[in-house]
């Protein structure tokens, strides 16, 4: 085996290609793919779904499904090394040990059935040969080095007690406790809340200067990679179209699909639309759900998911609606549509909607409507898409037959879909596709009210941009109110007029959107401003 040709590269691939078997079908997806990792260093691998990003990253410790997946060119070399042909046995000394990754969802990453002080040992115990006591210490060591609070209190915990940000550095714990030379981390950050975002890469950037470990990541997320990466890779359909030191890379693009993903931050100012009368008018809103406990079940305290909220939304606005995971900010949304129980008032166009029945309700559900965060969950795999958009118009028992479908194809046209594709079923289109099939179902009944419930959260940069778009000139045409749920400030700042912030079920800052992004008061609102709109971090080679 040949050495590698750089003594500075502790990673270098050469002429990767990756292909998947389906049947008789051969997919390539990587093609021809070439780059080095220095030691120490922060290399990116970015570009949209799809792109083969993960793949590659897959391919260096040979994470990849085979035989259904197969290498038909290229090497890895980590040192003398050709890790796509070291025998199995070899390549485990390597994974975990030298070699570490930190998975995208550490909820499917992580065992459910094992505590994290077992799941930790488990390493310790495999590569290192440490039992008992000295693994012990050791579980503690490393919960305190990625700041997970009274560590000693958490070993015996399961993954679904913790949240997001805590599993998410179990899982980095997990990865460092044999001091890997080469960490990578795939999309560490993405189901995450912006100031727990935040943590967590200064945390992987303090533990990488700590160890003098070098830290392939892999995200879709430019302002994350500008953060922290010393050179970027940008990966479109399985080719790097383009490399380059990052200073260099944001600020002289040269490859058009580098430009088109630094040009897809969601920007422009909210819709120019005419504020008319109050629509919705909400008072000292309250979502209490109790907490038994005992034989008898009894009400010992509240989970005060909503706490006394106010608001006014007048015709033709988008409320922005911000919060970490957990705030009661969806909550809020499905209480407002009467989706689930509340106290206080709730009127829509002078309609009280609190106290009335399910069946009171049900035809004003026509006036308002809700996309959700996952087009792929709320749209039935059964239905055709044509079925999906109709269903609506269906239980209003709005029109004929022949009236039904012509909205179906005028309510595609709107969201700039095929009208054709009407006869086809979800699984076949892409997930910004999925989208704007959930957009037409809420459109097609003509609503006034809209809940947009994380609507871009699930999708590429590039093609939130292109829902924001689109969300924004149907609010134009069409005069609509957006209730508008996210932790994505950026796309909050390019829809909303106005803006709520909640923490922990009540609002601590309300008022029009500009201002507040301009110069937030309270300190939870500058948290999470700094945390999405932090200045890139200046990497030095």
């Amino acid at each position: 085996m040949s050495a590698p040709n750089n003594p500075q590269n502790l990673i270098e691939v050469r002429d990767l290609s990756v292909e998947f078997v389906t049947g008789k079908q051969v997919q390539r997806v990587v093609h021809n793919v070439s780059f080095d990792i220095r030691h120490g260093e922060t290399l990116a691998l970015v570009g949209e779904s799809g792109s083969g990003k993960s793949v590659t990253a897959h391919s260096i410790l040979r994470l990849l499904p085979y035989p259904t997946a197969s290498h038909p060119s290229g090497s890895i070399h980590f040192g003398d090394q050709d890790l796509l042909q070291l025998p199995e046995n070899k390549l485990r000394n390597i994974r975990g040990n030298r070699v570490a990754m930190v998975f995208q969802e550490p909820m499917t990453a992580l065992n459910p059935l094992h505590c994290i002080e077992k799941q930790i040992s488990e390493i310790l115990q495999l590569h290192k040969g440490l039992r008992g006591n000295a693994a012990r210490e050791r579980v503690l060591e490393l919960l305190d080095m990625v700041g997970i609070p009274e560590p000693a209190k958490r070993l015996k915990a399961y993954p679904h007690e913790l949240s997001g940000g805590q599993r998410q550095r179990v899982m980095i714990a997990m990865a460092l406790a044999n001091e890997p030379e080469l960490l990578i981390a795939d999309e560490p950050t993405t189901a995450l809340d912006v100031t727990v975002q935040l943590k967590i890469l200064e945390l992987l950037k303090d533990l990488q200067a700590r160890l003098g470990m070098a830290l392939l990541l892999i995200s879709h997320d430019l302002n994350l990679v500008r953060r922290i990466a010393q050179r970027v890779c940008v990966m479109q359909q399985g080719r790097i179209v383009e490399e380059s030191d990052c200073a260099t890379l944001f600020s002289n693009p040269q490859h058009p699909y580098t430009r088109e993903l630094l040009d897809a931050e969601p920007s422009g100012e909210p819709a120019a639309t005419t504020a008319g009368q109050s629509l919705l008018k909400v008072d000292d809103l309250k979502v209490w759900f109790p907490i038994k406990k005992g034989f008898l079940r009894h009400t010992v305290d509240h989970v005060k998911a909503v706490d006394g909220i106010d608001f006014n939304l007048l015709q033709g606005q988008t409320l922005g609606i911000v919060g970490e995971s957990g705030s009661g900010k969806s909550t809020l949304g499905l209480a407002i549509l009467r989706l689930i129980a509340s106290q206080g008032s709730i009127r829509f166009k002078e309609q009280a909607l609190d106290g009335i029945s399910q069946h009171a309700v049900r035809p004003l559900r026509r006036q308002m409507q809700v996309v959700f965060q996952d087009p792929y969950g709320s749209l039935s795999p059964r239905m055709s898409v044509g079925q999906i958009i109709g269903e609506g118009l269906r239980i209003h028992r709005i029109g004929n037959e022949k009236e039904q479908q012509q909205a179906i194809i005028d309510a595609l046209i709107e969201v700039d879909l095929d009208p054709h594709t009407r006869h086809r079923y979800p699984h076949e289109f892409s997930g910004g596709q999925r989208q704007r099939i959930a957009i037409a179902r809420a459109l097609v009944l003509k609503p006034e009210l809209i809940l947009l419930d994380e609507p871009t959260s699930a999708l590429d940069r590039t093609v939130q941009k292109q829902v924001v778009e689109l969300l924004r000139a149907l609010q134009e045409k069409y005069n609509l109110t957006y209730l508008f749920i996210s932790h994505d400030l950026a796309v909050v700042r390019a829809l909303s007029h106005q803006l709520m912030v909640i923490k922990q079920g009540q609002v601590v800052e309300q008022g029009p959107a500009p201002e507040i992004f301009a110069a937030p008061q309270h300190i939870y609102t500058q948290q999470l401003l700094e945390a999405a709109f932090m200045a890139p971090h200046t990497a030095v080679d």
